[in-house]
């Protein structure tokens, strides 16, 4: 088991809802353990969010699941995260604060030269930003 922070098309209700990827693969469901938030910049691609890290950006907001082993190659698969390619998409850990405790947690934040031109999400919220637009 390991700790995912999801902050955009993998949050419920979205098009790639964490739990509703688990269910077709047959992959036991995620675990919510709460929202939290990480630092830095949301842009959006049109479809779904990007975000850069910087500590001198925003609260982007998120959810933390406890996800089992197994899922990490099916999030792999919708992020276009694949050994030895670079990509949009990167797999990285960060700590994160849930509730009271602070733990890490594996999440895919986009490289910075791929928002060149793009639109930034000032609320820092895809799920808010997507429904208004």
């Amino acid at each position: 088991m390991q700790n995912v922070f999801v902050y955009g098309t993998l949050r419920a209700g979205e098009v790639n809802d964490i739990a509703e990827a688990a269910a077709r693969h047959e992959i036991a469901e995620p675990d919510w353990l709460g929202t939290a938030t990480v630092r830095g910049h949301l842009f959006d691609f049109g479809s779904y969010p990007g975000l850069v890290v910087d500590e001198a950006g925003v609260d982007v907001k998120g959810d933390v699941y406890e996800i089992d082993d197994d899922l990490v190659a099916v999030l792999d698969e919708i992020e276009a995260v694949y050994p030895g390619v670079e990509g949009r998409f990167v797999a990285r850990e960060v700590m994160v604060k849930v509730n009271d405790d602070v733990v890490n947690c594996r999440f895919y934040p986009v490289v910075p030269h791929a928002v060149k031109g793009l639109q930034e999400i000032k609320s820092g919220d895809w799920v808010v930003h997507r429904s208004t637009r």
